[in-house]
Formats: C-alpha cells, sequence, structure tokens
C-alpha cells in the first residue's frame, strides 16, 4: 500500500510531528471526506509500501530524514514552486528555500524523489501567459540538474476556488481569469519547449482535454518512479481519484480545511480561518489530524434483562 501524505494537506510543512508520531504508533485514523466516518490506516513497515508526500515546504521532515530512511520505505516528493506574488500566495516559503530543498532530496536521497509540480497555472493580472513563461524559465533553469520531471495543470474553477480568488481580488485589486482552451495551449506548448531545453519530462495532471504531442500523462503516484527507487518491483494496481487521474493506488492520511499557507486558489481549503485555527488547534499526539468525536455509548435499556 503506498500511503499519499497528502493532497488534502501539506503534513511535511505543517504536521510533521503528527507524522512521525503516527509512524511509531503503527497507524492513523482517517476520516472520509464525503461520509466522514473513521477508519483506521495501518502504517507499520509491513504494511507499508512506499510514501508520496505533497509539499511546498518539506524542511520539518528533512530534520528528521535519517528517521524517515530508518522507516525502509521509498519515498517520492511532489513539491510544489510557483513563486507567484504574495497577493495569490500569502504564506509560502521563498522559491530560492524550496529549490535548496529538492536539491536536497536530490542529492541525499535519491534524484528520483523530488518531482517539481508548477500548478495550478493562474491566470490573473499579476501573473499573465508572459509572466508564466517567464517565472518557469527561471524555475526550471534552477531545477534541471535535480529533478527529472515537472507537472503541470490549469486552474480548475470549483466554487470554493471562486470565493476565495474573488475575495483576493477585492482585497489585492486584482483580476483573475480563466482565458479560452486555445490560450492555456498555446501555453502548454511554450512551456514543453523550456521544459525540454531543460531536460526535463513535462506532464499534465488530470486535464487530458490539454494533452498535446510531446505532453505526457501525469502520473502523480507513481509506483514506476518508487519501484526505480527502490530498485525492485512494486507490484501496485492503477487506480485514479478522479476522471483523468492515472495514478497508482494509495491511501490518503490528511483532512481538507487544514492547510494554512493561504493560496488563494486552493483546491482543498474552503475558509483559509478554518484552516488556520483547525492547524493551531491540532495535537501532534492524537491519532487523527483532526479530533474525531467519539461515538455516544449505547443507550441503556428501561428495564434490567429478566425483570
Amino acid at each position: 500500500m503506498i500511503i499519499s501524505a497528502s493532497v488534502r494537506t501539506d503534513i511535511p510543512a505543517f504536521y510533521s510531528e503528527w507524522f512521525f508520531h503516527r509512524l511509531s504508533a503503527g497507524h492513523v485514523l482517517v476520516r472520509n471526506p464525503y461520509s466522514h466516518q473513521p477508519y483506521s490506516v495501518d502504517l507499520r513497515p509491513s504494511a507499508v509500501s512506499a510514501f508520496v508526500f505533497w509539499t511546498r515546504n518539506f524542511q520539518p521532515i528533512l530534520r528528521r530524514l535519517p528517521t524517515l530512511l530508518h522507516f525502509g520505505r521509498p519515498f517520492s516528493v511532489q513539491f510544489t514552486i510557483t513563486a507567484y506574488p504574495r497577493q495569490l500566495e500569502a504564506a509560502v516559503i521563498p522559491p530560492d528555500k524550496a529549490i535548496q530543498q529538492i536539491r536536497r532530496l536530490s542529492s541525499e536521497v535519491h534524484p528520483l524523489t523530488p518531482v517539481w509540480r508548477y500548478d495550478p497555472i493562474v491566470f490573473s493580472s499579476l501573473t499573465p501567459a508572459s509572466f508564466h513563461i517567464d517565472n518557469f524559465s527561471r524555475l526550471a533553469e534552477a531545477l534541471s540538474a535535480h529533478t527529472t520531471e515537472v507537472t503541470i495543470s490549469f486552474l480548475q474553477t470549483y466554487q470554493k476556488t471562486r470565493r476565495n480568488l474573488d475575495a483576493a481580488a477585492r482585497r489585492h485589486h486584482l483580476q483573475w481569469q480563466d482565458p479560452p482552451d486555445s490560450q492555456k495551449l498555446d501555453l502548454a506548448a511554450r512551456l514543453l519547449e523550456i521544459a525540454r531545453s531543460h531536460r526535463l519530462a513535462l506532464t499534465l495532471c488530470t486535464q487530458p482535454q490539454y494533452l498535446i504531442p510531446g505532453l505526457a500523462e501525469a502520473r502523480c503516484i507513481d509506483a514506476r518512479r518508487l519501484s526505480q527507487i527502490l530498485n525492485a518491483p512494486l507490484d501496485i494496481p492503477i487506480k485514479g481519484t478522479r476522471p483523468g487521474c492515472a495514478c497508482h493506488q494509495a491511501r490518503d492520511i490528511g483532512e481538507y480545511d487544514t492547510c494554512p499557507h493561504g493560496c488563494a486558489y486552493c483546491y482543498a481549503v474552503t475558509h483559509p480561518r478554518t484552516a488556520l485555527a483547525r492547524y493551531q488547534a491540532h495535537s501532534a499526539l492524537d491519532e487523527s489530524l483532526l479530533p474525531i468525536p467519539k461515538a455516544p455509548p449505547a443507550a441503556l435499556p428501561l428495564f434490567p434483562e429478566g425483570c
């Protein structure tokens, strides 16, 4: 079983102590994001094939890298670096620090461990297509010797995303757009050229309508990559989480509405204040990332049996 930590929040940046406590305990409780029913995920080495981390800041886990390596399972890191203006991402670490972490992962763990994510691509008055071309070029040059792949996607305008972007637009006097597909395809072609010039494979996450020749389908949870890191085959089936997803099967151990990075375009946060409050209130010793209410005791019969 591959453990995903996590598409729902940034566990490395904000919940690393909790994560290592759960590794030590050998299990974690996770709430189903739809039914909210809790279930247990086995984190003993015998049950875990590999980890995939999703983050903007891996430093808290890098500080305890020997502990993670001692666990004895391969891992990859889906590392988002977009270098957008603060009006769009209020609290992420500077890109130069993120780049340095990717360099460390490549040199100290395995060259295939880090995967750079440049997503979502947001079109706004601060980040037009010309911004993305220049910005992507600078980042690709800095990362070209330290990762083999960069994954992109275009902003998907869910209701909560629209609401949070509209709030940022009012607060910072900016405009954001969802341009026609032709503009997205044009930008994808330019980014493909740039990636190739820096010896990076460009992949696209969960948006097959924007695939062009040379732009491959992303497999963010990738048993093939993990097998190469392990130097042994991993028999994990492909089981995407939504239409267009080509990922291998995994169990995610995160919770939505718990990441306090404050990115205006985030899919995983409905209300930024709620996410910040939950982060501030969490306990690293809890079985679950958020407290799970205990079920009420079964109602006692009106009369004891036998009366």
